[in-house]
């Protein structure tokens, strides 16, 4: 992914107001992050802990997503799934990640979910930059390229629910 600033960031948003993106709280590290190993940008709201956000490229420009997430968490001994990366996680590591669509469909209320790592670090995950609680991820035939085409082709399609 290529190195995102600050205003990139603010104008990409697609389901929220000028104003909201305005507002809403960035990464202070956007300067250290590894943009060679990451696919999306995501991450939490410090300030709100129901509350992520996640930017990627798409047809050659930034797009920016407002997600929520219920904060109660689930049991220690539940594993749950990433719909994007297939990482499984135990406890709050993965969350249902809600949308509003875009246009007026999200001014009506209408949303889209998937279920998500909570942190939004499936890039890192998938290149073993980052372990999951869990110990590991499951060993797959598919290549590291092919595992990143996957997960982008997941992540491509919510986008276009969005839009729909």
């Amino acid at each position: 992914m290529k190195p995102l600033t600050e205003q990139d960031i603010r104008s990409s948003f697609i389901n929220c107001s000028k104003g909201d993106a305005k507002r809403l709280t960035l990464p202070r590290d956007l300067g250290q992050r590894p943009w060679d190993d990451l696919d999306f940008l995501g991450w939490r709201d410090p300030g709100a802990p129901d509350r992520s956000y996640l930017v990627t490229e798409r047809d050659g420009r930034p797009v920016g997503v407002a997600l929520r997430f219920p904060s109660s968490q689930r049991g220690f001994l539940h594993r749950s799934m990433c719909s994007l990366c297939l990482t499984t996680h135990r406890g709050g590591g993965v969350s249902l990640m809600a949308a509003r669509k875009a246009g007026p469909a999200g001014r009506e209320g209408n949303s889209v979910g998937l279920y998500m790592c909570t942190d939004l670090a499936c890039s890192l995950y998938l290149r073993g930059k980052k372990v999951p609680d869990s110990g590991a991820r499951f060993e797959e035939s598919l290549t590291l390229e092919e595992q990143i085409a996957r997960t982008t082709g997941h992540l491509s399609a919510f986008l276009d629910k969005l839009y729909a």
